[in-house]
């Protein structure tokens, strides 16, 4: 019984060190048929051109995603990994993205009237073309790290520098 312990404890050590799954496609699936999915793994999920109203992805696992031309109206998003996100042409009216990790994103042509980003991680993020006037809870902080162009509007008093 030992020598097979013996045997046994380095296919243990690594079965225990192998990567997690990259995404659970179940939980995609579902997301994409319509339901809430708060703090599932969407990474790398297609959302390109979904329109959905309500639900969460609060806390979710959205990194790498791709949201281009996706109409997200009133969907809650607060809390999630959102870094790499392509939300290309995206609308998110109304939506929660409060401490959302939107690192690296691509908000380009986007319009976030309404949407709620108090505390979102914005390093990286690129905003030219976006419609912001009306976007809730930025601060000149969490701008001095994104960037944008001529043509995005953005809540008076608040700048963003010129993308590269």
């Amino acid at each position: 019984m030992r020598r097979l312990a013996l045997l046994l404890l380095p296919l243990l050590a690594v079965a225990a060190a192998a990567p997690a799954l990259a995404q659970n496609p179940a939980e995609i699936a579902r997301a994409k048929a319509g339901a809430s999915c708060p703090h599932c793994n969407l990474f790398q999920a297609d959302f390109a051109n979904a329109e959905r109203r309500g639900g969460s992805f609060a806390g979710a696992r959205l990194r790498q995603a791709d949201f281009s031309a996706a109409v997200m109206k009133h969907v809650n998003l607060a809390g999630a990994d959102l870094r790499d996100l392509n939300a290309y042409g995206a609308v998110f009216t109304g939506s929660n993205l409060a401490g959302a990790n939107l690192a690296n994103a691509t908000f380009v042509g986007a319009y976030l009237e309404g949407a709620n980003l108090k505390g979102a991680h914005l390093e990286g993020v690129n905003f030219s073309g976006a419609e912001m006037a009306r976007a809730r809870g930025l601060s000149q902080a969490q701008l001095s790290a994104a960037c944008g162009d001529a043509a995005t509007t953005l809540p008076r008093g608040l700048s963003l520098k010129p993308c590269r």
